[in-house]
């Protein structure tokens, strides 16, 4: 059976429980976070409509949009890794914020294509490494004072929703797409003031070296999972670079391209709230097997898909299928690596669906859009989740086998 990774039961020292204080602000702090942090990840539904009003092509759109996360994978496991070796998390993000709004006011005066894809990589390059940093620090968080980590995370999709939902009426009634530099600027003021206050978090157990990387490298079924990861996410990341240019080729305005991903972040909080609670019923094994199989009626009503509302109604289908996925994988990583090593394996996890899956994407996302149009991208999703999803459960069906014939 698989192990219920459980809060609750963790020891308490006295050092820990002077944490749970009510004088204790880390949970607002990581609440608070979350939520300003995925509210500046704006820019992913909007971009590409930015880019194309610029003039650029859909290859060249998923080419800006996936560079950064390619390069960062060369570099994601480092900040992991040098998090755990400094013991800190919260100096790492505040040098890695500063210089992604920097790159970003590159962007925004950016006048051709060169220069665009230059800072558009930057931006991400130095963004997308926060985002496991941040996982790491709250599971760290949570785990000594008692809560879920998914209870945390939530507040990242109520950012999210929230700030689209507010995007797309100043999109649709005030302000033009030309003037997105401006909202995104704005959303990191409340994110800088929230990270002065958090606190870094000591690892348990021995500090990380060189060395202690070997159970991840020489740990086959670990690489295996991230593999069949890998297959899963690149649907999913070429949804995210693509679905805003699909929806408007179909008629879709800037204002419903933002309620389009309110509504999917909408849809991924029931998930989070409450998947912990019953996540340890079940094998991850089998249940992310289950859910690249909804992913593949997911992906297939986006191909067959018209209108632009039944495109916007399918959204709300990340309540079953990124949400679970994307918990079920945190808590699979957590379970399987030494609590020393678990900054890095969150980055490890990131690298593959922030960095490879999001290239490999973003490229052939750009190309099957400008050869074959729109629903290609989605039949191709469908063929990739279905492959995954039998390769899971193929997985868990021998380990099964293994561990009776013992």
């Amino acid at each position: 059976m698989t192990t219920h990774i459980s809060h609750k039961t963790l020891p308490q020292n006295e050092d820990q429980s002077s944490r749970t204080t009510s004088g204790d602000k880390q949970l607002p702090t990581l609440r608070g976070l979350q939520f300003w942090l995925y509210a500046t990840n704006i820019l992913s539904p909007y971009l590409p409509v930015y880019f194309s009003a610029k003039g650029y092509t859909s290859s060249q759109i998923g080419t800006m949009m996936m560079l950064g996360p390619l390069l960062a994978v060369l570099f994601q496991p480092f900040w992991g890794y040098l998090s755990d070796k400094l013991g800190t998390v919260k100096k790492i993000i505040a040098g890695l914020w500063a210089m992604s709004i920097l790159a970003s006011i590159g962007l925004f005066q950016s006048s051709g294509y060169g220069s665009a894809l230059f800072f558009a990589t930057m931006v991400y390059f130095f963004w997308l490494p926060t985002l496991p940093l941040m996982d790491s620090i709250t599971i760290k968080a949570t785990e000594k004072r008692g809560v879920s980590y998914g209870s945390i995370r939530l507040f990242g999709s109520m950012g999210y929703m929230t700030i689209l939902i507010g995007t797309g009426l100043l999109f649709g009634s005030f302000v033009g797409i030309g003037n997105l530099s401006y909202l995104f600027w704005a959303l990191w003021i409340p994110a800088l003031l929230l990270l002065l206050r958090l606190r870094d978090e000591p690892t348990e157990g021995e500090r990380m070296t060189l060395a202690s990387l070997k159970p991840i490298l020489t740990k086959g079924s670990f690489l295996w999972f991230l593999l069949l990861v890998f297959i899963m996410s690149v649907p999913h990341r070429m949804h995210d670079v693509m679905f805003s240019l699909y929806l408007r080729d179909a008629g879709g305005s800037e204002a419903l391209v933002g309620y389009s991903w309110a509504l999917h972040a909408l849809f991924e909080i029931p998930a989070f709230a409450f998947l912990n609670k019953y996540l340890h019923k079940v094998r991850e094994l089998t249940l992310l097997g289950l859910v690249c199989l909804l992913y593949t009626l997911r992906w297939t009503g986006y191909a067959l898909a018209t209108a632009p509302w039944v495109m916007v109604l399918l959204q709300a289908g990340a309540t079953v299928t990124y949400a679970v996925f994307w918990l079920t994988a945190v808590y699979y990583t957590v379970r399987v690596l030494p609590k020393q090593l678990i900054s890095t394996g969150q980055s490890l996890l990131s690298m593959v669906y922030l960095g490879l899956a999001g290239m490999t994407g973003g490229t052939i996302g750009g190309w099957l859009f400008d050869n074959y149009g729109g629903p290609s991208i989605y039949w191709f999703a469908a063929a990739a989740s279905l492959l995954a999803g039998c390769a899971f459960l193929a997985t868990e069906f021998v380990s099964q086998r293994r561990t009776f014939g013992r």
